[in-house]
């Protein structure tokens, strides 16, 4: 294990913290650590974990939930941000805000983690994720739930760390509108509104979000665009339909790692994602809810060389989605859900490979929940998955979770499989120098974990423990020692580790959080680390609401961790670092919030992918005004 001097951990890990718990009095009225963002409270219902709206206290698998309400308090307002300020969940960006960003989950590869987006999967082998999490920002009435652990049973390929939901809920109430704008550091501006409302048993939910910052570099500037819409109609107590429509755009000047700092490589993504859904009830015990769904993504990468023709990249990604599922409330303390998801992909990439393939899909599951005494609840579930490109992946999963003290202790344990789908460029990818493998299988894990939840006492907070581990097999490499280069199922990996998080409401009006996890990521072939999982991940904060005033702080320390040099492509040991951030908020009056808030405030020099910096030190002032 690699080794360092206590007083360095020391150094960096509690001194920045109790510099930030000491400014804290002294900026705000209020001090609001990560008040949505912690262990999830025993009465939340969550969805993602079995497809049905659960009470967590009732799950066995290890869940995480916030709101995009509980994130805009705290001044988190981008999807990459929502997901790093949680604890145990690597997220690592190749630069400043709009850069390709990746999710290491339960140190999971960063393709091995599934993202819904209003109930439609948004990543495949090759629909990649990682522009998408590097700039798309979340709206007031996004909720995202991360369910940890293998969940192919229920989502198919890909879904082997986990599955990251992301939803926009149904307008409801009197209707509302809100105007915000935000400015600061980098020639950062931005601006957001949103309506909501339900009358007459129609309900409706807008967003839109637009925002541009130059950034640190050169030829660094990102400019976003984001939006979202709602319609909910209830025609009767039987039967309700609606529709969403999600959309992403943005511009990234792209200029490498810093030894390159290309001048002119820019990129482009359009991510379309629209959904139609209808829920019903058949009869008391049998309710469905049918989803036609679809993706249109399209990514351009423009690198000019001089003295040479430019180089255009264009991926483009079309997905159609046809999800059914029923739920049979078979008995008192049995819920059996079943369906079916049939899925038709299209993929052309004239980058490597020149791709321009198409692929279908259809998969049956089934699921039984099951409560056998007093609170003990069951889970157990089968899916089968046919892909008309590579065949059939056939997974499980169990869980179960006992309260031995009702409304105190709850002890959980889960077992998975799950597999991720080969490629097209894995396939069937052609040049001069790479041929793909079309008898490629896909990649197989299985996975545990265990763990108890502390619900203390009258509700003032929760602490969480869970020990994890997962094992991967027929792991996809290329092999470029032949020639031409190919494609084998040769590799197998291991991950395991602790997760812990601890949330509670200290006094009247403040809050306190602690997370993180110890992470060992081995490939077994090569008898090596896994790069970018790092083995120490550390997130705390504080809160505080007096009146009027609010504000609050959160740190994010990560250590311990291999990278690879972007100029020799040798290992390296990558530099811990610790980043705080601190915000504060004035209610000037019950229509009009003033907000302040300064990242990387201690101006830590630091780089989450070796070679690209991250910003240094930022403040950020804005308005908003509610309707």
């Amino acid at each position: 294990m690699h080794t360092r001097s206590a007083a360095r951990t020391a150094r960096q890990t509690f001194l920045p913290l109790a510099a930030t718990l000491g400014l804290l009095p002294l900026g705000t009225g209020r001090l609001a650590a990560q008040a949505g963002i912690g262990p999830v409270p025993m009465d939340q219902v969550v969805v993602t974990a079995t497809r049905t709206p659960v009470s967590a206290g009732e799950l066995g698998s290890s869940v995480d939930f916030y709101s995009g309400a509980d994130l805009a308090r705290e001044q988190i307002d981008t999807f990459g941000g929502a997901l790093g300020a949680v604890a145990g969940l690597p997220v690592f960006a190749s630069g400043a805000p709009g850069a390709s960003t990746s999710l290491f989950l339960r140190g999971a590869n960063s393709n091995q983690t599934l993202f819904l987006v209003d109930g439609v999967r948004m990543n495949d082998p090759d629909t990649d994720y990682a522009v998408f999490l590097g700039g798309a920002s979340l709206s007031p009435s996004d909720t995202v739930e991360i369910v940890r652990g293998p969940q192919s049973t229920l989502y198919g390929g890909e879904a082997v760390g986990g599955v990251v939901a992301l939803r926009m809920q149904p307008g409801e109430g009197a209707p509302t509108a809100s105007v915000g704008a935000e400015g600061g550091s980098f020639g950062t501006v931005r601006g957001t509104v949103s309506t909501q409302g339900a009358q007459d048993g129609w309900g409706y939910n807008t967003w839109l979000s637009v925002g541009h910052t130059d950034n640190q570099r050169a030829n660094n500037a990102f400019a976003g665009t984001n939006y979202a819409l709602r319609l909910d109609r209830r025609v009767n107590a039987q039967l309700a339909v609606g529709a969403t429509w999600r959309g992403f755009l943005s511009r990234y000047g792209s200029p490498g790692d810093r030894f390159t700092n290309d001048p002119d490589n820019r990129d482009r993504e359009q991510n379309q994602l629209a959904t139609l859904f209808t829920d019903y009830t058949a009869s008391p015990a049998w309710s469905g809810r049918v989803t036609f769904g679809g993706q249109d993504r399209r990514f351009v990468s423009v690198n000019p060389t001089p003295g040479q023709p430019t180089q255009v990249t264009v991926v483009r990604n079309q997905r159609a989605v046809l999800d059914w599922q029923n739920t049979w409330q078979a008995a008192a303390g049995q819920r059996l859900t079943a369906g079916l998801t049939a899925e038709r992909s299209h993929t052309r990439n004239d980058g490597f490979g020149d791709i321009d393939h198409r692929q279908n899909l259809l998969a049956l599951f089934v699921q039984d929940e099951w409560t056998p005494a007093r609170n003990v609840f069951l889970t157990g579930g089968l899916r089968s998955d046919d892909h008309d490109t590579f065949g059939r992946a056939t997974t499980g999963r169990v869980t179960a979770a006992w309260l031995p003290v009702p409304r105190r202790v709850k002890l959980r344990a889960s077992y998975g499989t799950s597999f991720r789908s080969p490629s097209f460029l894995d396939l069937y990818g052609q040049s001069a120098y790479y041929v793909g493998n079309p008898r490629l299988q896909p990649e197989h894990a299985r996975g545990w974990d265990g763990g108890a939840d502390l619900y203390l006492p009258d509700g003032r907070g929760t602490v969480s423990a869970t020990w994890f581990e997962n094992d991967y097999r027929d792991l996809i490499v290329y092999d470029f020692s032949v020639f031409p280069g190919t494609t084998a199922n040769v590799e197998r990996a291991r991950t395991r580790g602790l997760e812990f998080a601890w949330k509670e409401r200290l006094a009247p009006g403040w809050e306190a959080r602690l997370g993180g996890n110890y992470l060992e990521a081995e490939d077994l072939t090569q008898q090596t680390r896994l790069l970018r999982r790092p083995r120490h991940t550390l997130t705390a904060g504080v809160e505080r609401r007096a009146g009027r005033w609010s504000g609050g702080a959160g740190l994010v320390y990560v250590a311990d961790r291999q990278d690879v040099d972007p100029v020799t492509f040798a290992t390296i040991d990558a530099p811990d670092y610790t980043v705080v951030r601190v915000y504060a908020a004035w209610a000037a009056t019950d229509r009009l919030t003033v907000k302040l808030r300064v990242e990387n405030l201690l101006d830590r020099h630091y780089e989450e992918v070796a070679g690209y910096p991250a910003l240094g030190a930022g403040a950020f002032a804005g308005i908003e005004a509610r309707f």
